[in-house]
């Protein structure tokens, strides 16, 4: 059996006080893809927040990168935060600076201090994105898609064994987001776990893997042909 990266069991998902996601049993495998399907209000994000932490696990049983999140201390949740990487779907990249000072401030705020490693790890994530190119660039002088390549490549800084990508190609055209799609895929040729949030099936069509769904409170896999 597969050594498992994430698993979530009898798990109830709450955003505030509301039941979102009832019952919620889920078991990713280490170098698994997985896409999170569901329409707007299904319970994605709120799931995707809980695996991150962002909202607590209040009744059932989850682990993440061999983190409890049912006893999991404010004080752990950068250090869990360090061992996966979050992409969203609005890039969340410092308008003020450019694109080398964006990463340095993730690689300083984790505890790297050398400048010379710095340089260089900022240096292998660019290139593995396609993005070295633009290192001295501020935000607003690329592209969407582009700056999507750089929020990945400052989700692999710190080596993360997961990946979780809430709705990155949304905010992006078509012929984009099948450029994104190839970037995440060759990440997870590489061996690295996904978990993608995403209502754009054109993608899971072209790129089929296991698919979960979000509906009447549920989570449930389902078979590619029926998506």
């Amino acid at each position: 059996m597969q050594e498992s990266i994430l698993n979530l069991t009898k798990a109830d998902i709450f955003q505030r006080e509301r039941l979102i996601l009832k019952d919620v049993n889920l078991h990713i495998a280490k170098g698994e893809f997985v896409y999170l399907i569901g329409k707007t209000g299904s319970g994605k994000s709120s799931l995707m927040k809980t695996l991150y932490a962002d909202l607590p696990l209040q009744i059932g049983e989850g682990t993440i990168v061999d983190y409890n999140l049912k006893t999991l201390k404010e004080k752990d949740i950068p250090f869990l935060r360090r061992k996966i990487g979050i992409v969203f779907q609005d890039f969340k990249l410092l308008y003020d600076r450019n694109i080398f000072e964006n990463l340095r401030f993730v690689l300083r705020a984790t505890g790297w201090m050398d400048k010379d490693k710095i340089k260089a790890k900022i240096t292998e994530v660019l290139d593995r994105v396609g993005m070295l190119d633009s290192i001295n660039k501020m935000p607003f002088q690329i592209s969407g898609g582009e700056q999507q390549r750089v929020a990945i490549a400052r989700a692999l800084l710190n080596d993360p064994h997961l990946i979780l990508a809430d709705e990155p190609t949304g905010n992006l055209d078509p012929k984009t987001s099948m450029e994104i799609m190839d970037v995440l895929h060759q990440i997870h040729k590489s061996g690295k776990s996904i978990v993608m949030a995403t209502h754009d099936y054109a993608l899971i069509l072209k790129y089929p893997h296991k698919t979960l769904k979000c509906e009447g409170s549920q989570v449930f896999e389902v078979v590619q042909k029926t998506v």
